[in-house]
């Protein structure tokens, strides 16, 4: 998830684990310089893909990414354990389906709320 430092707005987002297949994802979203420097956890694929010098390793920095999944998993019961758990396993519910395209759309439809204050009706 890549967050606007400035305002409190989820800029882009990538579903996957923590391997570099998904991280390569997330860079084709930031090339062309979308981002001035880059705040991680310091995961190791991470080394691979960051210039040292554009590179912020710190729990305090990534303080507003997680407090964004943390409102995220508030908002969609899908995310209880997602977010938490890689690679992607879920605990057994009625509650949600388990289909990832499914799990798309809704964190496209809660960040759209968040950003418009609206639910997109279609007719």
């Amino acid at each position: 998830m890549s967050n606007n430092c400035s305002k409190s707005q989820i800029l882009a987002w990538v579903l996957g684990d923590h391997s570099a297949e998904t991280f390569n994802l997330c860079g084709t979203l930031f090339a062309g310089g979308f981002a001035l420097f880059y705040v991680t956890d310091g995961w190791k694929v991470y080394l691979s893909f960051i210039e040292p010098g554009d590179h912020i390793v710190s729990k305090t920095y990534m303080t507003r990414v997680e407090g964004e999944n943390t409102r995220l998993r508030h908002y969609l019961a899908r995310l209880q354990t997602l977010l938490t758990s890689l690679p992607l396993r879920y605990r057994k519910t009625l509650c949600y389906s388990k289909s990832v395209d499914m799990l798309k759309y809704s964190i496209h439809l809660l960040l759209h709320y968040f950003k418009y204050r609206e639910i997109p009706v279609f007719s």
